[in-house]
């Protein structure tokens, strides 16, 4: 009898194994609320009684990031910086915006070593400012120079990862590097460094989630428990700010007072595309265009937003 039952519900078990549809979610070291709901397991309790798989994949910043969610790699993208999306639209990704974090001008900011004999944005003048290439804060960078009269071509971009841009900017290899939370209170915690400019009055620095397009048509259930699971965690960490320092902390491999400042910067408000709510994404991608580093003109209202129940 034993034998019997075995064998019918062996082929079943393998087949419900076999149904499950996959669910790559990709993410980057200041994917705050991402990986809480990764380090909690809270996304995989919810996702799975609707017959998906989640796994989790890493990657250094949001630009790989969205190339891995255009070809297919990943099915839904961490938050990323507000230029990232604009890159990719303009490489022809179809991506669905999902969400967006409220504005956090200050968690990201240009620093120079506290002895350095810059006073200004203005003295970046023909300086080497170290930048992640499509980051948030490559478009501060900009903002910060057209207001203080200069533009992009007046600085010597060095384009570097996050981790690769502190090493130059401690070794002294660059005269200054803009950078976001936590890598900004990472380095303000335990070097000496002052801060030229921030975003505020400057560049808003909205945090998008966004997901394949195919996957986002297929599967709407799937994206509304992402959307009130990011919510819920962004709930979560503006109400225990304590708590949350202590839980990140070893994962971002920083001390909690740290990651406590890195958090205090971050709205973490989660909240759907509003009609009409990328209006600053034209503006990001008209600056981009007009420094040349955008290849085409795009209209960032084209893009496909998803609107939340």
């Amino acid at each position: 009898m034993t034998r019997l039952l075995a064998a019918i519900l062996l082929p079943i078990l393998a087949l419900a194994a076999q149904a499950q549809e996959p669910l790559r979610i990709g993410y980057q070291k200041s994917s705050t609320l991402i990986t809480i709901l990764k380090s909690r397991g809270t996304l995989e309790a919810a996702l799975a009684p609707k017959g998906f798989k989640v796994t989790w994949h890493e990657f250094p910043n949001g630009l790989p990031l969205l190339e891995a969610l255009n070809v297919g790699a990943i099915e839904f993208s961490a938050d990323v910086a507000d230029t990232v999306p604009v890159f990719a639209q303009a490489a022809g990704a179809r991506l669905v915006y999902v969400a967006q974090e409220a504005p956090s001008p200050s968690a990201q900011a240009i620093v120079v070593r506290a002895d350095s004999p810059l006073k200004s944005v203005a003295d970046l003048k023909g300086r080497k400012v170290a930048v992640t290439k499509a980051a948030g804060s490559h478009y501060l960078l900009i903002a910060a120079l057209e207001k203080a009269g200069l533009r992009f071509k007046d600085i010597e971009p060095a384009y570097l990862t996050a981790s690769d841009g502190r090493a130059a900017f401690e070794r002294g290899s660059v005269d200054a590097w803009v950078t976001w939370d936590p890598f900004l209170a990472g380095v303000q915690k335990q070097s000496a460094v002052r801060i030229l400019a921030d975003g505020r009055s400057i560049a808003d620095y909205k945090r998008y989630y966004l997901a394949a397009a195919p996957f986002a048509a297929k599967h709407p259930e799937a994206i509304a428990i992402l959307y009130d699971e990011l919510r819920k965690a962004g709930d979560w960490v503006r109400g225990n700010p304590k708590e949350a320092a202590v839980l990140l902390a070893p994962l971002w491999g920083l001390d909690p007072p740290t990651v406590e400042l890195a958090n205090s910067r971050r709205s973490y408000l989660v909240q759907a595309i509003a009609p009409g709510g990328l209006a600053e994404q034209q503006r990001i991608a008209d600056t981009f265009h007009g420094e040349g580093l955008l290849p085409k003109r795009i209209n960032a209202t084209d893009a496909a937003t998803w609107a939340s129940r």
